[in-house]
């Protein structure tokens, strides 16, 4: 096929450029085909050659719809899987800086006597809350506790009392932690009856 531009002329009496499409049969020779001189014959051997085209076309199709679905598959897994590993490395590292937030609340558990002492404290605390909060970006929550209702899913008892009635968190030992609504550490907490 060949592309010609001829020139026209339009009703204010603007040149434009037409483009006319001109299709130049091919040399069969070019196509490796040796044409009979009976036209019959080579209208049979065309359609042959038509046919055996369109199959290999189609092959070739399914072979790419197969290979677009494998790529896809693949694109697919390895973004679960990255997906996996990161909150496999997230886990690990907030997992390590448990330690961390515990410390910071045993040390936050004394009450400031001194005016230094009140300095230090309001620093561990906006560092503890800076560190919180960087950690809850990444998805993590804090467990609750106290004047909740004891749930072993999310709470590790110490002792249980006796007696009827509904168990009741009265007092946290230990904050809990979930990542991502996955349980990282239970609190440790004393239950009540209520």
């Amino acid at each position: 096929m060949r592309m010609n531009e001829s020139p026209i002329e339009t009703n204010d009496g603007l040149v434009e450029a037409e483009i006319v499409e001109t299709f130049e049969s091919p040399d069969p020779r070019e196509l490796g085909l040796e044409l009979p001189d009976d036209p019959n014959a080579a209208i049979d051997l065309l359609l042959a050659e038509l046919k055996g085209a369109r199959e290999e076309a189609g092959d070739y199709l399914d072979d790419l719809k197969r290979v677009a679905a494998d790529f896809d598959n693949y694109r697919k897994r390895t973004t679960k899987e990255s997906s996996v590993m990161l909150d496999r490395a997230t886990e690990k590292v907030v997992q390590g800086l448990m330690p961390v937030l515990d410390t910071f609340d045993a040390a936050l558990g004394a009450e400031p006597q001194t005016e230094t002492e009140q300095k230090l404290y309001s620093g561990m605390l906006n560092t503890r809350e800076l560190l919180l909060n960087a950690l809850k970006s990444e998805g993590l929550e804090v467990i609750p506790t106290v004047d909740q209702p004891f749930d072993p899913e999310i709470h590790e008892p110490v002792g249980a009392p006796a007696g009827e009635g509904t168990l009741m968190v009265s007092q946290e030992l230990r904050r809990g932690y979930r990542l991502r609504g996955k349980v990282l550490r239970a609190a440790l907490v004393v239950l009540e009856m209520s």
